[in-house]
C-alpha cells in the first residue's frame, strides 16, 4: 500500500533531499513550506503521516500541531527539531507527537522511524480468505491453486501468493517495492518487470477480458489494487 505523507519543511535543501529519500521508497510526498499551508494540506489531502519541522513561517510546528489535534486530527506526526533542543521534545509530546527525529539525522535512522509510526498507525490488516471466489474463477490459497469453471489453470505459484497480497490490502494500493517485500522477500533484488509479469498472467486467468480488468487494477506511477466488486 503506498503510504502519503505531507512533508512541512521551508528550506529548500532539506524538503529536496526529503522528497528523493521518500519518494525513491515509495511513498508519494505531499509538500508544504508554511504553518497555514501545512493545516490547509493536512485537511485537504489526508495524508498518512506529517512529517513537521519546528521552526516554519506563519506558524509554528507547534501551533501546527496543536491546531491539528484541537481540530480532532490523529494523523500520525513525526516532528523535526534541533539537536539538543530537549524542551521541544517535551512540549511536542505534551501536544501530541508521535516521533521525533533531530536535525541532522542519518538516512536509515529516519526511514526507519516513518516505517514504525505508519506500522504503529495502520489498521488491523484484513486477513485473506482461505478461497476466494469471482464468478466462474475459484482460488484455493491454502494449495495455492486457481480454477476456472472447475478446471485446473496453470500458474506459478507465486502469482497466487501476488494476488493474496492484493486481497488482504483491502481494495488499498499495494506498490511494486511492496509486493516484491511480501513476495520475494525484502533482500530479494527483484525487478518490477517481475511483478508486472504476474500480474499479467493473473489477468489472463481471472479476467474475462485480460486488456479491461476489472478485479486487477493498475494505479499508474504507483503499483496495483484489487477490487472484489468492480
Amino acid at each position: 500500500m503506498t503510504h502519503r505523507i505531507l512533508v512541512v519543511e521551508d528550506e529548500a535543501l532539506m524538503m529536496q533531499g526529503l522528497r528523493h529519500l521518500l519518494t525513491s521508497r515509495g511513498y508519494e510526498v505531499i509538500e508544504a513550506v508554511t504553518g497555514p499551508e501545512a493545516l490547509i494540506k493536512a485537511s485537504a489531502a489526508r495524508p498518512d503521516l506529517l512529517m513537521l519541522d519546528v521552526m516554519l513561517p506563519g506558524l509554528s510546528g507547534f501551533d501546527v500541531l496543536k491546531a491539528l489535534r484541537g481540530e480532532g486530527n490523529r494523523t500520525p506526526v513525526i516532528m523535526l527539531t534541533s539537536r539538543g533542543a530537549e524542551m521541544d521534545k517535551v512540549l511536542g509530546f505534551q501536544l501530541g507527537v508521535d516521533d521525533y527525529v533531530t536535525k541532522p539525522f542519518s538516512v536509515l535512522e529516519l526511514l526507519g522511524r516513518v516505517e514504525a509510526v505508519l506500522r504503529r498507525a495502520a489498521p488491523a490488516q484484513v486477513a485473506a480468505p482461505e478461497a476466494l471466489a469471482l464468478g466462474e474463477v475459484e482460488v484455493d490459497f491454502q494449495r495455492l491453486q486457481l480454477r476456472r469453471e472447475g478446471q485446473a489453470v496453470e500458474l506459478p505459484e507465486r502469482a497466487i501468493e501476488l494476488l493474496r497480497v492484493l486481497v488482504e490490502a483491502d481494495g488499498q494500493i499495494v506498490t511494486r517495492d511492496g509486493l516484491i517485500d511480501r513476495v520475494w522477500g525484502v533482500d530479494q533484488a527483484i525487478g518490477g518487470r517481475r511483478v508486472d509479469n504476474l500480474v499479467v498472467k493473473l489477468r489472463q486467468a481471472i479476467e474475462a477480458d485480460p486488456a479491461m480488468p476489472r478485479h486487477i487494477l493498475t494505479v499508474h506511477g504507483r503499483g496495483y489494487r484489487f477490487v472484489r466488486t468492480p
